[in-house]
């Protein structure tokens, strides 16, 4: 009998972020005096990898995360999933600053960077590139691709968003 052969085996594990999930690692972050910027769970059912991305809040002294900050947000969170974190005692934890490239995934960042440049992957649109031109409420946002008019677009349309950067 002939056995097939795959590639290293990879369960991307699926972990819906809910609410209450995002507002943990969230919460723990602000005592800090920081923000959850991003926050991505994956790896394996055996070994989730946990991303975490930290800011300082926008309404603050325009400061940088620094490696210190990283490993004193990492710090709290490890003492968190070590006790009765969500995911058990197996887990990778890496904590980083958004990058230039910063993901939007929230409310709040869309109206934090009304003006910027994004690429954005957008239901019925694909992939395109757009300025911010306002974020009329919760739900919307209004892009306007270079040489278009402007679009509103519902955020739930919205796949994956980032800050555009020319290089």
């Amino acid at each position: 009998m002939k056995r097939a052969k795959f590639g290293p085996r990879f369960f991307l594990r699926s972990v819906m972020l809910s609410d209450s999930l995002v507002e943990s690692f969230r919460s723990r972050l602000e005592v800090l005096g920081l923000e959850l910027a991003d926050l991505r769970i994956g790896g394996t059912p055996q070994r989730p990898l946990v991303q975490v991305r930290i800011e300082w809040p926008a309404d603050g002294a325009s400061r940088r995360v620094t490696v210190a900050d990283c490993a004193t947000a990492s710090r709290a969170l490890e003492a968190w999933l070590d006790a009765d974190g969500p995911l058990g005692h197996r887990y990778v934890l890496e904590v980083s600053s958004p990058g230039l490239e910063r993901p939007l995934r929230w409310h709040r960042h869309w109206v934090r960077f009304v003006g910027r440049e994004v690429q954005a992957t957008v239901a019925g649109l694909g992939r395109v590139r757009a300025r911010i031109v306002a974020v009329p409420d919760e739900a919307t946002v209004v892009l306007q691709r270079e040489g278009a008019e402007a679009q509103p677009i519902p955020l739930a349309r919205i796949r994956d968003a980032r800050l555009a950067v020319d290089w």
